[in-house]
């Protein structure tokens, strides 16, 4: 029987810790400065409550249901038919599991993401469509015969269960037909993967270098020699956050920047480091995705194809900004590894990229013991010498 007393205590514990927190939450509501860290555990707690009373809720009402069975049979008539009951459960079960899933699939399909703003990006969207379709075809087979099952042949005196403890056809069925399935969804994925990076070095490929570390990424450009200058963790100072070797003329000419411009069109490599965690270089509308392991240097190459003016158009957002993330969990300042990601014209980009200035500061000239020198001889350019 149910504990009336400790039952009620525990309802009236939740019932005021659920007043609290609405409270709690309306106050929070209403200091524009509340603290985020309090709102997220607020949400937690509000979920957990939920769950405590839900699972209290069911307690109490398979205890009246127990005691109506007992008081039926008290009285000499037939208890409750637990299994037309149990039957009937699982089939509410079912029909709400699949409006769940349709619900899922109308309200928040809407939230993925758009249609791919690169070459390789449409493979990995067909890719995923055929997958997600077999899927979610198995899915609804199976939940279907999984419950409609457990409706349909629920244990019934008018008949008895038939054991049926072995088929060897029924074996090979549900076991090569699936193995068929996935053998050929990994292939597909194999070699859509293959071809997207079976990349080789094209002349004229643009090389950007991105170095992550906690909890920044930094962005390297070429110069005019189109050539990304050799780096070395031992040179790392508080003004070569690179360590970028100047011993190297192919050094001199990098630009930094804090925004990466891509142009329309253009082979785009990116040169992936890290300096401290793992990390990882997540661009989710050019479907790229790669990490970044420090002393293990990776690239991976794209063709950017929808210029960021030309997304916001289609998504009707005129702040829409392509962004880079880290998609791993790096530490306390992992949400903050963002930058913009801009894709803009070929005459915009060249125009961009005269604007950004040399790897190369003053302060790190000094650092280096880099000075001017020049010549008077007629026609002599300046030119910038390692002092030793």
């Amino acid at each position: 029987m149910i504990k009336y007393k400790r039952t009620g205590s525990l309802i009236a514990a939740l019932m005021l810790s659920g007043t609290q927190l609405v409270m709690a939450d309306t106050a929070a509501a209403a200091t524009p400065a509340a603290d985020a860290n309090a709102d997220m555990w607020m949400g937690v707690a509000y979920y957990t409550l939920l769950f405590l009373l839900a699972c209290i809720a069911v307690a109490i009402i398979g205890k009246i249901l127990k005691v109506y069975d007992l008081t039926l049979k008290l009285q000499g008539k037939k208890g409750i038919k637990w299994n037309n009951f149990m039957g009937s459960l699982y089939l509410a079960f079912l029909i709400a599991g699949l409006y769940g899933a349709y619900w899922s699939f109308t309200v928040q399909g809407n939230m993925i993401l758009p249609e791919s703003a690169s070459v390789h990006g449409v493979k990995i969207d067909e890719m995923m469509a055929i997958t997600f379709g077999i899927t979610v075809v198995v899915f609804v087979i199976t939940q279907i015969l999984l419950f409609g099952f457990a409706f349909k042949y629920k244990g019934s005196d008018d008949r008895k269960a038939y054991f049926y403890p072995h088929n060897n056809t029924i074996e090979k069925i549900w076991t090569v037909i699936p193995a068929i399935v996935l053998t050929v969804l990994v292939v597909f994925g194999f070699f859509t993967w293959k071809t997207i990076t079976n990349s080789t070095d094209v002349k004229g490929d643009i090389n950007i270098e991105v170095t992550g570390h906690q909890f920044a990424w930094e962005l390297r450009y070429p110069g005019k020699d189109g050539k990304l200058g050799p780096k070395n963790f031992h040179l790392i100072t508080a003004n070569n956050k690179l360590g970028i070797n100047y011993q190297s003329q192919d050094s001199f000419d990098d630009l930094r920047a804090d925004t990466m411009v891509l142009p329309l069109n253009a082979s785009i490599r990116l040169n992936i480091t890290a300096q401290d965690v793992i990390h990882s270089v997540f661009m989710p509308h050019f479907r790229l995705q790669l990490n970044a392991v420090p002393g293990l240097p990776t690239f991976f190459k794209f063709v950017p194809t929808i210029t960021t003016e030309g997304m916001r158009q289609r998504l009707a957002d005129p702040k829409f900004e392509y962004k880079l993330y880290c998609a791993k969990i790096c530490g306390g300042g992992h949400y903050n590894m963002q930058i913009i990601v801009r894709v803009v014209s070929q005459a915009e980009y060249q125009k961009w990229i005269l604007q950004q200035k040399p790897y190369l500061t003053d302060d790190l000239k000094k650092d280096l013991k880099l000075v001017n020198t020049s010549t008077t001889t007629a026609g002599a350019q300046n030119k910038i010498a390692l002092n030793n």
